[in-house]
């Protein structure tokens, strides 16, 4: 929870905003773009994970917009996904995504860093298998399990706010 509440004081980070069905929708095409773009560049393994990648933050920021939750930083996000959805993903989903996301930043930005095959295949066949479990969230999420992580953020926030006083 130390995370989340530092998620929650950072610029850019965690914060509660009105939960928006047609960002959500925006995110979902993201993602779907995103897996046609890593479809598309066979034999380009950088832009290839980094494009996996994207599909599956993009699918994750989906289910956040759903809730209302926004956040600019991808290692908040996760944070957030492994703290309050951990009823819809497993443990080893936000473990997934948290090492696809240092795939991609050692892909991208160091020419002398690379990543190892079975991972990489292993990011090609579940990006697509990430994005529908997370439709499915989408689809399935009822509104009191929506109340309670907010009422759960609002209460961290407070927290947070009666603590800086």
């Amino acid at each position: 929870m130390e995370m989340i509440k530092w998620c929650m004081k950072l610029k850019n980070g965690i914060e509660l905003v009105a939960p928006n069905d047609n960002l959500c929708s925006a995110y979902i095409k993201k993602a779907e773009t995103a897996l046609s773009a890593a479809s598309a560049l066979k034999e380009n393994k950088e832009w290839e994970v980094s494009s996996s990648y994207y599909a599956m933050y993009f699918s994750l920021y989906a289910v956040m917009s759903k809730i209302g939750v926004k956040c600019e930083n991808h290692s908040c996000s996760i944070a957030f996904m492994k703290e309050f959805l951990s009823e819809k993903f497993k443990k080893v989903d936000s473990d997934f995504l948290k090492k696809a996301m240092q795939a991609r930043v050692d892909m991208q930005y160091y020419s002398n860093r690379s990543i190892d095959d079975q991972f990489y295949q292993k990011m090609m066949k579940d990006a697509p298998i990430f994005l529908v479990e997370c439709k499915e969230i989408i689809n399935s999420i009822k509104q009191d399990e929506i109340n309670q992580i907010r009422n759960k953020l609002e209460k961290i926030k407070e927290e947070i706010n009666k603590n800086h006083k």
